[in-house]
């Protein structure tokens, strides 16, 4: 990520608007089970929602010193350094499987398809994936100049969970988001 946009996923602004309005959106209605691996958590305003809402909870991030910082931050939460498309768990090792505003910084759709087959793997019967990502606006574009930003069709979303392996999907625009949810 670029200066501007490290600083501001650690602002209060932030924190409010994704824990007040995308997660409860995201999550609110979901059973995620008693095991839940939360992909890609970055500077941890999704992890610090999502443990009071989760039996255990485990994250999952690529960036090391953002690791590092989550594990000092939260000793009740299993952090693990690694990629979103290659997830060191076992087949069906968890119950439900989260993803929020994370997706458009996974490079490619086909590592973005890796992800989605990934999530698909680690969750048992019955689990489920579902998370959001941020839909390109004006602002958006700006705040991530010079970083990657892969955005996510979301009108192309369901063809490519359902390719992944998923049932009941559904995704619902917001408006500078979308929500998403997917069966195992």
């Amino acid at each position: 990520m670029n200066r501007f946009h490290r600083w501001y996923c650690g602002t209060g602004h932030w924190r409010r608007h994704l824990t007040g309005t995308i997660l409860p959106q995201a999550l609110t209605d979901e059973d995620l089970g008693d095991q839940v691996l939360e992909l890609g958590p970055g500077r941890g305003a999704s992890t610090a929602w999502l443990k009071t809402v989760t039996g255990s909870l485990t994250s999952l991030e690529l960036d090391g010193d953002l690791s590092a910082a989550l594990a000092e931050r939260f000793s009740d939460v299993e952090i693990v350094n690694g990629s979103a498309t290659d997830v060191p768990f076992e087949a069906g090792a968890f119950s439900g499987v989260v993803c929020t505003t994370m997706l458009h910084h996974v490079p490619t759709t086909a590592e973005q398809d890796r992800l989605f087959a990934e999530a698909k793997r680690v969750l048992g019967p019955g689990g489920v994936f579902c998370g959001s990502d941020s839909l390109s606006t004006p602002i958006f574009r700006l705040a991530h100049r010079g970083d990657v930003m892969n955005v996510v069709d979301p009108d192309a979303l369901p063809d490519r969970l359902r390719a992944a392996g998923f049932s009941e999907v559904r995704v619902t625009r917001g408006s500078d988001f979308f929500t998403f949810r997917a069966g195992a």
